[in-house]
Protein backbone atom coordinates (compact mmCIF):
# COMPACT_ATOMS: atom_id res chain seq x y z
CA UNK A 1 0.00 0.00 0.00
CA UNK A 2 1.31 3.54 -0.90
CA UNK A 3 2.12 5.08 2.44
CA UNK A 4 1.12 7.78 1.10
CA UNK A 5 -2.43 7.59 0.95
CA UNK A 6 -2.84 8.44 4.92
CA UNK A 7 -1.08 11.50 4.60
CA UNK A 8 -3.03 12.86 2.03
CA UNK A 9 -5.61 15.76 2.71
CA UNK A 10 -9.09 15.36 2.47
CA UNK A 11 -10.87 16.83 -0.38
CA UNK A 12 -14.36 16.98 -2.16
CA UNK A 13 -14.59 14.70 -4.86
CA UNK A 14 -16.43 16.28 -8.28
CA UNK A 15 -16.60 16.08 -11.82
CA UNK A 16 -14.18 18.76 -12.39
CA UNK A 17 -11.48 17.50 -9.95
CA UNK A 18 -8.19 15.89 -12.56
CA UNK A 19 -8.85 12.54 -10.94
CA UNK A 20 -11.94 12.57 -12.68
CA UNK A 21 -10.72 14.33 -15.91
CA UNK A 22 -7.69 11.83 -15.87
CA UNK A 23 -10.06 8.99 -15.23
CA UNK A 24 -12.22 9.83 -18.52
CA UNK A 25 -15.04 9.51 -16.73
CA UNK A 26 -18.34 10.95 -17.86
CA UNK A 27 -21.64 10.90 -14.82
CA UNK A 28 -24.46 10.08 -17.02
CA UNK A 29 -26.74 10.57 -13.43
CA UNK A 30 -30.11 8.34 -14.55
CA UNK A 31 -29.88 8.45 -17.85
CA UNK A 32 -29.17 4.82 -18.89
CA UNK A 33 -31.41 3.55 -21.52
CA UNK A 34 -28.68 1.84 -23.50
CA UNK A 35 -25.54 0.69 -22.08
CA UNK A 36 -22.96 -1.48 -22.95
CA UNK A 37 -21.73 -3.24 -19.52
CA UNK A 38 -24.03 -3.87 -15.75
CA UNK A 39 -21.55 -3.76 -12.92
CA UNK A 40 -23.13 -4.57 -9.79
CA UNK A 41 -22.11 -2.84 -6.08
CA UNK A 42 -22.22 -5.43 -3.42
CA UNK A 43 -21.03 -4.60 0.07
CA UNK A 44 -21.86 -4.66 3.68
CA UNK A 45 -23.37 -1.66 5.37
CA UNK A 46 -21.69 1.48 6.33
CA UNK A 47 -18.31 0.71 3.59
CA UNK A 48 -19.20 3.56 1.52
CA UNK A 49 -20.66 1.43 -0.98
CA UNK A 50 -23.55 4.60 -1.37
CA UNK A 51 -20.09 7.17 -2.03
CA UNK A 52 -18.58 5.37 -4.74
CA UNK A 53 -22.10 5.14 -6.41
CA UNK A 54 -22.38 8.93 -6.25
CA UNK A 55 -19.06 9.88 -7.52
CA UNK A 56 -18.97 7.16 -10.24
CA UNK A 57 -22.76 8.68 -11.36
CA UNK A 58 -23.21 12.31 -10.08
CA UNK A 59 -26.64 11.29 -8.05
CA UNK A 60 -27.10 11.81 -4.38
CA UNK A 61 -28.08 8.24 -3.20
CA UNK A 62 -28.40 9.04 0.51
CA UNK A 63 -25.75 8.16 3.09
CA UNK A 64 -25.98 7.05 6.75
CA UNK A 65 -24.32 5.37 9.29
CA UNK A 66 -26.99 2.96 10.46
CA UNK A 67 -27.86 -0.70 8.88
CA UNK A 68 -29.88 -1.07 6.02
CA UNK A 69 -30.44 2.81 4.78
CA UNK A 70 -30.67 0.89 0.82
CA UNK A 71 -33.44 -1.10 1.08
CA UNK A 72 -34.13 -1.46 -2.42
CA UNK A 73 -31.34 -1.08 -5.22
CA UNK A 74 -30.20 2.12 -6.82
CA UNK A 75 -29.60 2.62 -10.58
CA UNK A 76 -27.42 5.12 -12.41
CA UNK A 77 -25.00 5.48 -14.79
CA UNK A 78 -21.59 6.56 -16.03
CA UNK A 79 -19.34 6.73 -19.27
CA UNK A 80 -15.37 5.58 -19.46
CA UNK A 81 -13.29 5.60 -22.01
CA UNK A 82 -17.07 5.69 -24.87
CA UNK A 83 -18.44 2.97 -22.91
CA UNK A 84 -21.73 3.37 -21.08
CA UNK A 85 -21.81 1.58 -17.87
CA UNK A 86 -25.06 1.03 -15.54
CA UNK A 87 -24.36 0.52 -12.63
CA UNK A 88 -26.80 -0.97 -9.75
CA UNK A 89 -26.22 -0.12 -5.96
CA UNK A 90 -27.16 -3.45 -4.13
CA UNK A 91 -28.66 -3.29 -0.75
CA UNK A 92 -25.81 -3.40 1.98
CA UNK A 93 -25.88 -6.83 3.47
CA UNK A 94 -23.12 -8.85 5.54
CA UNK A 95 -24.69 -12.35 3.67
CA UNK A 96 -26.13 -13.71 0.80
CA UNK A 97 -26.95 -16.89 2.68
CA UNK A 98 -29.98 -16.10 4.41
CA UNK A 99 -33.71 -14.59 4.26
CA UNK A 100 -33.96 -11.35 4.93
CA UNK A 101 -35.39 -8.86 2.36
CA UNK A 102 -32.33 -6.87 1.54
CA UNK A 103 -29.76 -10.33 1.23
CA UNK A 104 -32.54 -11.77 -0.86
CA UNK A 105 -32.37 -8.43 -3.12
CA UNK A 106 -29.20 -8.49 -3.22
CA UNK A 107 -28.29 -12.32 -3.76
CA UNK A 108 -31.39 -12.61 -6.54
CA UNK A 109 -29.57 -9.99 -8.59
CA UNK A 110 -25.76 -11.40 -8.28
CA UNK A 111 -27.06 -14.59 -9.72
CA UNK A 112 -30.13 -13.86 -12.12
CA UNK A 113 -29.11 -10.99 -13.31
CA UNK A 114 -25.53 -11.78 -14.22
CA UNK A 115 -23.70 -8.50 -13.96
CA UNK A 116 -20.48 -8.27 -16.19
CA UNK A 117 -19.04 -7.26 -13.21
CA UNK A 118 -19.31 -7.17 -9.01
CA UNK A 119 -17.61 -4.46 -7.13
CA UNK A 120 -17.66 -5.78 -3.67
CA UNK A 121 -16.97 -2.78 -1.40
CA UNK A 122 -14.84 -3.28 1.64
CA UNK A 123 -14.17 -1.36 4.73
CA UNK A 124 -10.11 -0.93 5.13
CA UNK A 125 -10.70 -0.67 8.32
CA UNK A 126 -12.97 -4.22 9.14
CA UNK A 127 -11.24 -6.10 6.51
CA UNK A 128 -11.68 -9.59 8.17
CA UNK A 129 -15.36 -8.76 9.02
CA UNK A 130 -16.13 -7.95 5.13
CA UNK A 131 -14.11 -10.73 3.20
CA UNK A 132 -17.48 -13.04 4.20
CA UNK A 133 -19.35 -11.51 1.52
CA UNK A 134 -16.39 -10.67 -0.90
CA UNK A 135 -16.09 -14.92 -0.66
CA UNK A 136 -19.98 -15.35 -1.19
CA UNK A 137 -19.42 -13.14 -4.03
CA UNK A 138 -16.94 -15.23 -5.55
CA UNK A 139 -18.62 -18.29 -5.28
CA UNK A 140 -21.58 -16.97 -8.05
CA UNK A 141 -19.45 -14.77 -10.13
CA UNK A 142 -15.82 -14.99 -11.91
CA UNK A 143 -16.17 -11.55 -12.65
CA UNK A 144 -15.96 -9.17 -9.39
CA UNK A 145 -13.26 -6.37 -8.34
CA UNK A 146 -12.52 -5.88 -4.49
CA UNK A 147 -12.84 -1.94 -3.91
CA UNK A 148 -10.73 -1.80 -0.35
CA UNK A 149 -12.29 1.73 0.90
CA UNK A 150 -11.73 3.90 3.60
CA UNK A 151 -7.97 3.35 2.73
CA UNK A 152 -7.00 6.46 4.46
CA UNK A 153 -8.79 5.76 7.58
CA UNK A 154 -7.18 2.58 7.86
CA UNK A 155 -3.66 4.57 7.57
CA UNK A 156 -4.80 7.39 10.76
CA UNK A 157 -5.68 3.57 12.59
CA UNK A 158 -2.08 2.45 11.67
CA UNK A 159 -3.96 -0.21 9.87
CA UNK A 160 -1.94 -1.04 6.18
CA UNK A 161 -3.13 -3.99 3.81
CA UNK A 162 -0.97 -5.69 1.11
CA UNK A 163 -3.39 -4.99 -1.72
CA UNK A 164 -1.30 -7.22 -4.04
CA UNK A 165 -1.15 -10.13 -1.73
CA UNK A 166 -4.78 -9.82 -1.10
CA UNK A 167 -5.62 -10.08 -4.78
CA UNK A 168 -3.48 -12.73 -5.18
CA UNK A 169 -5.48 -14.39 -2.47
CA UNK A 170 -8.35 -13.48 -3.90
CA UNK A 171 -7.62 -14.26 -7.68
CA UNK A 172 -9.58 -11.22 -8.12
CA UNK A 173 -8.25 -6.90 -9.18
CA UNK A 174 -7.80 -5.35 -5.12
CA UNK A 175 -8.03 -1.47 -5.57
CA UNK A 176 -7.38 0.24 -2.65
CA UNK A 177 -9.70 3.58 -2.14
CA UNK A 178 -10.98 6.57 -0.45
CA UNK A 179 -14.02 7.10 -2.51
CA UNK A 180 -14.99 10.48 -0.49
CA UNK A 181 -11.83 12.11 -1.50
CA UNK A 182 -11.22 10.75 -5.04
CA UNK A 183 -8.46 8.74 -4.30
CA UNK A 184 -8.23 5.54 -6.36
CA UNK A 185 -11.38 5.47 -8.18
CA UNK A 186 -9.11 5.85 -11.69
CA UNK A 187 -7.49 2.56 -10.87
CA UNK A 188 -11.11 1.24 -9.69
CA UNK A 189 -12.79 1.89 -13.39
CA UNK A 190 -9.69 0.81 -15.45
CA UNK A 191 -10.22 -2.88 -13.55
CA UNK A 192 -13.60 -2.52 -13.44
CA UNK A 193 -13.17 -1.86 -17.78
CA UNK A 194 -11.11 -4.91 -17.79
CA UNK A 195 -12.72 -7.41 -16.18
CA UNK A 196 -15.59 -6.27 -17.88
CA UNK A 197 -14.45 -6.36 -21.84
CA UNK A 198 -12.23 -9.63 -21.19
CA UNK A 199 -8.93 -8.02 -20.85
CA UNK A 200 -8.63 -9.26 -17.43
CA UNK A 201 -9.87 -12.79 -16.26
CA UNK A 202 -10.10 -13.30 -12.64
CA UNK A 203 -9.72 -16.57 -11.00
CA UNK A 204 -11.60 -16.37 -8.11
CA UNK A 205 -10.49 -18.31 -4.62
CA UNK A 206 -12.92 -21.07 -3.94
CA UNK A 207 -13.84 -22.54 -0.72
CA UNK A 208 -12.43 -26.02 0.12
CA UNK A 209 -14.43 -28.90 -1.84
CA UNK A 210 -16.89 -30.39 -0.74
CA UNK A 211 -16.67 -33.66 1.14
CA UNK A 212 -17.02 -37.08 -0.76
CA UNK A 213 -20.12 -37.82 0.58
CA UNK A 214 -21.63 -34.67 -0.67
CA UNK A 215 -20.19 -34.97 -4.51
CA UNK A 216 -22.33 -37.56 -5.58
CA UNK A 217 -25.64 -35.99 -4.56
CA UNK A 218 -24.25 -32.58 -5.54
CA UNK A 219 -23.63 -33.92 -9.06
CA UNK A 220 -26.86 -35.61 -8.73
CA UNK A 221 -29.36 -32.78 -8.26
CA UNK A 222 -27.03 -30.02 -10.67
CA UNK A 223 -27.97 -32.68 -13.48
CA UNK A 224 -31.46 -32.49 -12.09
CA UNK A 225 -31.66 -28.84 -11.95
CA UNK A 226 -30.06 -28.02 -15.19
CA UNK A 227 -32.62 -30.58 -17.08
CA UNK A 228 -35.43 -28.94 -15.66
CA UNK A 229 -34.13 -25.47 -15.97
CA UNK A 230 -31.53 -25.46 -19.08
CA UNK A 231 -31.18 -21.91 -18.88
CA UNK A 232 -30.57 -21.26 -15.19
CA UNK A 233 -27.67 -19.81 -14.37
CA UNK A 234 -25.62 -21.10 -11.63
CA UNK A 235 -27.38 -24.25 -10.66
CA UNK A 236 -24.49 -25.26 -8.60
CA UNK A 237 -24.89 -23.27 -6.12
CA UNK A 238 -28.43 -23.65 -6.27
CA UNK A 239 -27.81 -26.94 -5.59
CA UNK A 240 -25.40 -26.59 -2.86
CA UNK A 241 -27.99 -23.82 -1.45
CA UNK A 242 -30.96 -26.75 -1.45
CA UNK A 243 -28.64 -29.58 0.27
CA UNK A 244 -27.77 -26.59 2.97
CA UNK A 245 -31.35 -26.40 3.64
CA UNK A 246 -32.68 -22.95 2.16
CA UNK A 247 -36.20 -22.88 2.25
CA UNK A 248 -35.95 -19.48 0.42
CA UNK A 249 -34.45 -21.06 -2.51
CA UNK A 250 -36.31 -24.34 -2.35
CA UNK A 251 -39.68 -22.47 -2.48
CA UNK A 252 -38.17 -20.64 -5.47
CA UNK A 253 -37.08 -23.42 -7.57
CA UNK A 254 -40.74 -25.35 -6.48
CA UNK A 255 -42.89 -22.17 -7.93
CA UNK A 256 -41.12 -21.17 -10.94
CA UNK A 257 -39.88 -18.14 -9.19
CA UNK A 258 -36.16 -18.65 -10.05
CA UNK A 259 -36.41 -18.97 -13.48
CA UNK A 260 -39.02 -15.82 -13.78
CA UNK A 261 -35.61 -13.82 -11.65
CA UNK A 262 -33.70 -14.61 -14.32
CA UNK A 263 -35.83 -13.75 -17.08
CA UNK A 264 -36.93 -10.32 -15.33
CA UNK A 265 -33.07 -9.62 -14.57
CA UNK A 266 -32.07 -9.90 -18.35
CA UNK A 267 -31.56 -6.74 -19.93
CA UNK A 268 -33.54 -6.09 -23.25
CA UNK A 269 -31.94 -7.35 -26.10
CA UNK A 270 -31.87 -3.64 -27.63
CA UNK A 271 -29.88 -1.94 -24.49
CA UNK A 272 -26.69 -3.39 -24.67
Amino acid sequence: MNPSLASTPPRQACAECDVYRAAQLKKLGVNVETWDFVVALAGNPNTGKSTVFNALTGLRQHTGNWPGKTVARAEGGFEYRDQRYKLVDLPGTYSLLSTSLDEQIARDFLLFGRPDVCVVVADATRLERNLNLALQVLEITDRAVLCLNLIDEAGRRGITVDDRQLSRDLGVPVVPCAARQGQGLPELLAAVAEVADGRRLCRPHRLSQEPPALQSALRELVAQIESTYPDLPNARWVALRLLGGDEHVAQALRSGELAELYTRTQPPAASK
